[in-house]
């Protein structure tokens, strides 16, 4: 059964080809892919440093996790900010705050509670900008176009994050953590240049805002908690938005068992990390794949297969295999991801035009926030049940939902659009 949120608007394949010939897209995208590179350095580095400063693993995983977990109140309180402002001086704006709080954290020798609270305040902004940009996004593609260019952020961004961990480890080694900060700050700066100098400036018609209004910050956040409660009253959005939260907080759940699982094994030295590189090279080939030999229906009916897929050789695992079997699992399991593509365009068609800048960041910063979330619990159930049995146990809660995702009634017995009342919307 095809989860859809509504009729199909045709099925027309589109091709990368066509994706990145629209320049405000190829703008985007590049940018986005050197942030992520940016964001895995400093994020990286950061944990790095603060471990250096206070031998404290716990404080570490701290600083690691606060550029995560913030994100979903910032979400939830200034959400409707990617609706109402001029996108290119947000997108711009979110780039050079990120600078200079990477910045800050490199030139200055602050107490690990400032450092930490400067990550957070940084953290509370991203889904504002990230959903300005995605909002874009889907303005200036249409169709199939925007599904692949969907597909498009995510092969960039999964290569971009392990560059940025790689540089992240020849940087700190070569630099020490703060030159290391210093650099990544120097990547978002590009980021912010290239927004503001090659971005144009858009009319409030064009972009959704509102005309010659100044956002209040009571009026943001009141306008942020009404827009994200009407959103998810809707049921097609609910669903969707979890559809899309819940297998990937799974694996990533399973996912973090993982150098664990290896040491219980007692696998050589050095294996834990071809396991940990399975994972995202499927998701490459799944995305690559699906995204460009399928046409649009072809995917939406195989949203609930590659779910299964992404959850089933995780079971597996309940077995303890070997290096070779454990990592034809993890590679299957991340073409599986490929199911997310199949829900692109159900979700924008759910979605309101005046309120899906909002919508992005809550996606967004709703998947990051249960990914951080999954492996802790993960990590509790492979307490007693060892890390092979826990990772089954994602595997198993992966294959549940997607026979949750069976359930779903077609569209028609409800709207299908969530309609957001202008009052969200107006300025303050």
């Amino acid at each position: 059964m095809t989860p859809t949120a509504g009729p199909a608007q045709g099925n027309h394949r589109a091709t990368y080809r066509e994706v990145l010939a629209e320049p405000r897209f190829r703008l985007l995208f590049s940018t986005r892919a050197v942030s992520i590179t940016a964001d895995a350095l400093r994020i990286t580095t950061f944990s790095v440093l603060v471990y250096s400063s206070t031998g404290s693993a716990l404080l570490s995983a701290v600083a690691f996790g606060t550029g995560f977990l913030p994100q979903l109140f910032g979400s939830l309180l200034l959400g409707s900010l990617a609706d109402r402002l001029p996108p290119r001086a947000l997108i711009t704006g979110g780039y050079a705050v990120t600078c200079a709080a990477a910045l800050l954290l490199a030139l200055v020798r602050m107490p690990i509670a400032a450092s930490l609270a400067v990550v957070a305040l940084v953290s509370l902004a991203t889904p504002v900008f990230h959903g300005a940009s995605s909002r874009l996004v889907a303005q200036s593609l249409k169709g199939d176009a925007y599904v692949l260019g969907r597909s498009l952020n995510n092969i960039a961004g999964a290569g971009a994050q392990l560059f940025g961990l790689a540089l992240g480890g020849v940087a700190v080694a070569a630099l020490g953590p703060r030159r290391a900060l210093a650099v990544s700050a120097l990547l978002y700066l590009g980021c912010a240049l290239a927004v503001r100098i090659r971005l144009p400036r858009l009319r409030p018609t064009e972009y959704g805002g509102t005309p010659g209004g100044a956002v209040g910050e009571r009026g943001a956040v009141r306008a942020s908690l009404q827009g994200t409660g009407l959103l998810l009253r809707g049921r097609t959005v609910r669903r969707l938005m979890l559809a899309q939260w819940l297998p990937p907080a799974f694996v990533a759940g399973a996912e973090g068992l993982i150098v664990a699982y290896a040491g219980e094994r007692h696998f050589a030295p050095g294996w834990y990390a071809v396991l940990m590189g399975c994972l995202p090279v499927g998701m490459l080939v799944g995305d690559l794949l699906v995204g460009r030999l399928l046409r649009p229906r072809g995917r939406e009916r195989l949203v609930v297969p590659l779910t299964v897929l992404s959850g089933l050789p995780l079971i597996g695992f309940a077995a303890q295999p070997g290096v070779g079997v454990s990592s034809c699992l993890l590679l299957l399991a991340g073409f599986g991801y490929a199911y997310g593509l199949g829900l692109q365009r159900p979700f924008l068609d759910a979605l309101p035009p005046e309120g899906r800048g909002q919508a992005f960041g809550l996606l967004g910063s709703g998947s990051m926030t249960l990914q951080g979330v999954g492996p802790v619990c993960l990590g509790s159930v492979a307490a007693g049940l060892g890390t092979g049995g826990a990772i089954a146990v994602a595997g198993g809660a992966v294959t549940l939902t997607a026979g949750w995702m069976l359930t779903w009634h077609r569209a028609g017995r409800e709207p299908s659009r969530t309609t957001i009342p202008a009052s969200t919307t107006a300025s303050s």
